[in-house]
């Protein structure tokens, strides 16, 4: 059964992603989200800091792929390869598949964030392109020669993912019989990740944020959270307290300073204080939905990777009918909402005709009945 608290969370991730997109070619500071707070217009303190949204997903997605992979198996050494490649596979390459047939389409019309761009004066071919994103290696690519394709970036986080869905069973399959040497590998990639971001702090590649080692550490503090929570038995005291302390934190740490600030540490603690988040959360798993703010939280949370996936599609395309240096505050003003219930439409009509269905099939016809 769902956990409605993680798909909150993830409504909120995705939510902070879709603003930061926006506000990159459309820059609210010109509009009245432009008042000044802290020396800082209110517009850039809310949308700056949206890879903290991506941070997030890497956490859940680690806890819930270790914690799925704990309740169908007795132990992380006994998951079975075939069907866990075969559920990450039903989930992401539908969407994957979709998404670049649609950008080549829209592509071959000439429409420029849908075309490869030469923005470090690279040449770096379409082709290529579309092979590193079904080869997982979309995040390199960027870092490398920079934003080739503007359509197909958001794919630098998929990347990351998926070269964790890949490794995953492996490592079950070698450590997981010890769940100590288990969690000493966690452990031990938590703690790299923070010093191969001061290594790379601050450079226009974005190594400090888009690389694996940039932020495996979120998905496993999200992998060891699963572990801990599989291993707690008792009551936590104080819970809604400990809930809302964190979120103050969180918020106090987005609103701080600009992600590229203080990367080096800043995606690790927002991660963790995600983490502890969850932690609590897992604590009633069952419980229902009662306010209507956590319905639609939900219901954005439950179409997360279509949103993700999708939202440019739709920014691009008002890149094209909207030159952003051209666009009016007005006009701004009037496309944010636009762009959102556009988003919602696309990520829906294909989460409900497209993915999910076809998530079932291939699930249907490849995973064994009682697996």
């Amino acid at each position: 059964m769902r956990n409605y608290k993680i798909d909150v969370l993830r409504g909120i991730s995705i939510l902070l992603v879709l603003i930061h997109h926006f506000n990159i070619p459309y820059k609210l500071h010109d509009t009245f989200l432009g008042v000044q707070i802290f020396g800082e217009s209110l517009s850039t303190l809310i949308a700056r800091n949206g890879n903290y949204g991506v941070t997030m997903f890497f956490v859940i997605s680690g806890f819930l792929i270790t914690q799925h992979t704990l309740q169908r198996n007795a132990s992380l050494a006994q998951i079975d390869l075939k069907n866990f490649y075969i559920r990450r596979i039903a989930r992401i390459m539908p969407c994957l598949v979709l998404l670049v047939a649609m950008v080549t389409v829209l592509g071959s019309f000439g429409l420029k964030p849908f075309m490869n761009q030469a923005p470090n004066d690279i040449e770096v071919s379409y082709g290529l392109t579309v092979f590193s994103a079904f080869t997982f290696w979309m995040n390199i690519l960027i870092i490398e020669n920079g934003w080739v394709n503007y359509a197909l970036g958001v794919l630098w986080s998929l990347s990351v993912e998926e070269v964790f869905y890949l490794a995953f069973p492996l490592l079950c399959l070698i450590v997981g019989r010890s769940q100590k040497s288990f969690i000493l590998l966690l452990l031990a990639i938590i703690a790299y990740a923070p010093y191969f971001r001061s290594l790379h702090f601050g450079e226009e590649s974005g190594a400090y944020l888009y690389h694996y080692f940039s932020s495996f550490d979120g998905i496993a503090i999200g992998c060891l959270t699963a572990l801990i929570a599989q291993n707690y038995s008792g009551i936590l005291p104080n819970k809604n307290i400990m809930i809302g302390i964190v979120s103050v934190l969180m918020i106090i740490l987005y609103f701080y300073a600009p992600i590229k600030a203080v990367s080096t540490w800043g995606v690790s603690v927002f991660a963790l204080l995600s983490a502890i988040l969850i932690f609590c959360f897992a604590q009633n798993p069952t419980a229902q939905t009662s306010s209507i703010f956590s319905k639609i939280m939900v219901w954005i949370g439950q179409r997360s990777y279509e949103m993700y996936l999708f939202h440019l599609i739709v920014l691009g395309l008002f890149k094209v009918l909207y030159f952003p240096k051209e666009t009016l505050p007005i006009e701004k003003l009037m496309l944010l909402p636009v762009y959102f219930i556009l988003v919602f439409i696309l990520s829906w009509a294909i989460e409900k005709y497209y993915s999910t269905p076809l998530n079932r099939k291939i699930r249907q016809r490849f995973i064994r009945s009682n697996s």
